[in-house]
């Protein structure tokens, strides 16, 4: 645990540096996010962020391959595919930052993306369904690139407050890293150090980095190059350890079922509120006859806002939501599922008073 404590402090010390150095350069070359009719900031406000994060998790893991244990890792080159991903992805995204790109140019990037994972090794091997079911290596690929497209749009979608879309992969971080970190402790032989944990926690340590840059009000945006940059890392930790556990080998879960359900559904779980938001954009974008792509002012933050919530309690709440999907989700692996789900149900109805009650339809009149 101490060497990921270490990666995650390196990642996030890095990140904090860095953003005020990428915050000048974005002011001098414009990347710059104008105060449009969807936006929420008052003010033009620069963008690029994701480099910043980029540099602590390439921080993170230069001091990761010189460390005893989390060293181990490095004699396959996995996390070295998945540092030269992040870099192709940033690129992209801050391109996109300083000058628009199409999205038929940002989705070519992020199938790169995904395909130089996988030829890294970073790919899904089978699939927890009917215990361990394994696939032709194309359909594998494929739906490893697909993963990590899905995953990269699902936090570009979400990303409309100050603050919210690293906060909300921060909580989805800190649900996967108990999951894999327990998980792979319990492994035959017991092994902590795995690539999923590894990067999992780089990822809290870049949010965390970069939250105090970005909270309400923001000085700088994550950009689609942060966006881009944390769907990638949640991708690659998620392929990683799908398929790494054996549900029928019942690891860490209090039963059978929790065995068999939790690496199908965790990886979507700790995704839920970005999956959730972009699906809900896409459905009714069509419905208009609009480009799934076109931006509105339609989304979850934006339906707080209207609701009547302030910028910093809608973030807020959505951190409550997103937290109460990952970690009642893993909560299931560790404590008997009546315990589960009572504390689900009590944080669901807390959520739903404080989202939806008295005090918010008073605020509205």
């Amino acid at each position: 645990m101490r060497e990921y404590l270490l990666i995650l402090l390196t990642a996030a010390i890095f990140t904090f540096v860095a953003t005020t150095g990428v915050r000048w350069v974005a002011f001098r070359i414009g990347a710059v996010t104008p105060v449009r009719a969807r936006d929420v900031h008052a003010t033009p406000t620069p963008r690029l962020g994701g480099v910043a994060m980029l540099m602590g998790f390439a921080a993170a893991v230069l001091v990761g391959s010189q460390l005893p244990f989390l060293g181990q890792l490095f004699d396959s080159p996995e996390l070295w595919g998945v540092l030269l991903a992040a870099v192709l992805i940033t690129l992209l995204g801050a391109l996109d930052d300083v000058r628009e790109v199409d999205w038929l140019t940002k989705l070519a990037g992020q199938v790169v993306a995904g395909g130089t994972m996988a030829f890294f090794g970073v790919q899904l091997l089978s699939l927890p369904v009917f215990g361990v079911t394994i696939l032709p290596e194309p359909v594998l690929v494929t739906l490893t690139i697909i993963i990590v497209v899905i995953s990269t749009n699902a936090v570009n979608f979400v990303d409309g407050l100050d603050g919210l879309a690293a906060g909300v992969v921060l909580l989805s971080g800190g649900a996967f890293f108990a999951w894999t970190y327990l998980v792979s402790r319990a492994f035959d032989p017991p092994n902590v150090f795995s690539t999923a944990t590894f990067i999992t926690a780089a990822l809290m340590g870049c949010c965390l980095g970069f939250l105090p840059h970005n909270v309400h009000p923001a000085r700088l945006f994550m950009g689609d190059a942060g966006a881009l940059l944390l769907g990638l890392l949640l991708s690659a930790a998620t392929i990683s350890m799908t398929g790494s556990v054996d549900p029928n080998s019942s690891v860490a879960t209090t039963s059978t079922i929790t065995a068999f359900l939790l690496p199908v559904l965790l990886p979507v779980a700790i995704m839920a509120l970005p999956i959730l938001d972009m699906a809900l954009a896409i459905l009714r974008r069509t419905r208009r006859g609009e480009s799934p792509w076109k931006p509105d002012a339609l989304h979850l933050h934006h339906q707080m806002l209207r609701i009547g919530h302030s910028h910093r309690r809608a973030v807020a709440l959505l951190y409550l939501w997103s937290g109460l999907i990952a970690l009642g989700a893993v909560s299931f692996a560790y404590v008997p599922v009546w315990v589960s789900l009572v504390g689900i149900m009590a944080v669901l109805a807390l959520a739903i008073v404080l989202t939806w009650g008295p005090s918010t339809r008073r605020s509205v009149s």
